[in-house]
């Protein structure tokens, strides 16, 4: 069995598609993600994107995301 953490920074993120929240502001003080294979997701800094991205499975971004919409985070 894989490990799947260790695939998902094994992969190539050359030809990633970013995006930004649509509430961002001008200044680029945001964060950026990038939709990965299996339901994944790379984030970055828009103000530093040459830095190593953080990588997270969906299990891992599932429960980011819920954590953020209940207030939890």
């Amino acid at each position: 069995m894989t490990d799947r953490k260790t695939d998902l920074y094994a992969m190539d993120l050359t030809g990633a598609v970013w995006r930004k929240s649509s509430v961002s502001g001008a200044e680029n003080d945001c964060v950026e993600i990038a939709a990965l294979p299996g339901g994944g997701r790379a984030v970055r800094d828009s103000k530093n994107p040459g830095r190593e991205p953080l990588r997270f499975t969906a299990s891992e971004w599932a429960a980011f995301r819920t954590g953020v919409i209940s207030g939890e985070l």
